[in-house]
């Protein structure tokens, strides 16, 4: 069920470029791998969507990228300080699969530590641009890295069910290569539970409420 709870900041810690945030977890739940939460900044009005990265005992944790004021200003929060969580929302991936592999891009590995955690730790292939960003890869068990220009689709094993994050160029590719993916979707967003529509993105010709239909939807 969701809830939004004004959560204590536990730690902020760099990982490459990114920033993990963990807070304490209050009464809420973590939900399933590849759902999300909607984040609120000290200040700030409108909160980001974030997916879980981590969800060990008693706290829940997330990893982002300052791109701009709403995930600046989450990646300057302070160890003590609380920020407002709301979540969580949308749907998860399926985890009914029988040889799972994990792909991800850049910080698409978001939700693979969580994801990882759950399934015991599958193979993963994850992509990004420089040996910096790929230090978030350490937060994936048993995965192999690509840095550009390789990317993460000439390793793909077809034999595998492939559960993927990241930007859309790669999801198309991986689309393309591995019809029955589960792909995590992102598109910016307001409220996180489809008031909004905001967050509304074109898909075969129909438009689709990702908070809402998604943010994992089945590639086919």
């Amino acid at each position: 069920m969701r809830r939004r709870e004004a959560l204590r900041v536990v730690a902020n810690e760099s990982v490459g470029p990114y920033s993990l945030i963990r807070v304490e977890r209050g009464s809420l739940d973590p939900g399933s791998p590849g759902q999300f939460f909607m984040l609120e900044a000290p200040g700030r009005p409108l909160p980001r969507p974030m997916s879980l990265c981590q969800a060990p005992p008693g706290e829940l944790g997330f990893l982002l990228e300052s791109i701009g004021p709403g995930t600046r200003a989450l990646a300057a929060v302070e160890p003590r300080e609380k920020i407002h969580v709301f979540g969580p929302l949308g749907n998860g991936y399926r985890l009914d699969v029988e040889r799972p592999l994990l792909v991800g891009g850049g910080i698409g590995v978001a939700p693979f530590p969580y994801l990882s955690a759950v399934l015991g730790s599958p193979p993963a292939i994850l992509g990004f641009r420089s040996d910096w960003h790929a230090e978030a890869a350490s937060l994936v068990p048993n995965a192999e890295v690509v840095v550009e220009p390789t990317l993460v689709t000439e390793r793909l094993r077809p034999d595998h069910d492939v559960l993927a994050c990241g930007p859309e160029p790669m999801l198309e590719a991986v689309r393309e290569l591995a019809p029955n993916a589960q792909l995590a979707w992102e598109a910016p967003m307001a409220c996180g539970y489809g008031a909004c529509y905001g967050c509304s993105v074109e898909i075969d010709g129909v438009l689709k409420r990702l908070c809402v239909a998604g943010p994992v939807l089945e590639a086919a």
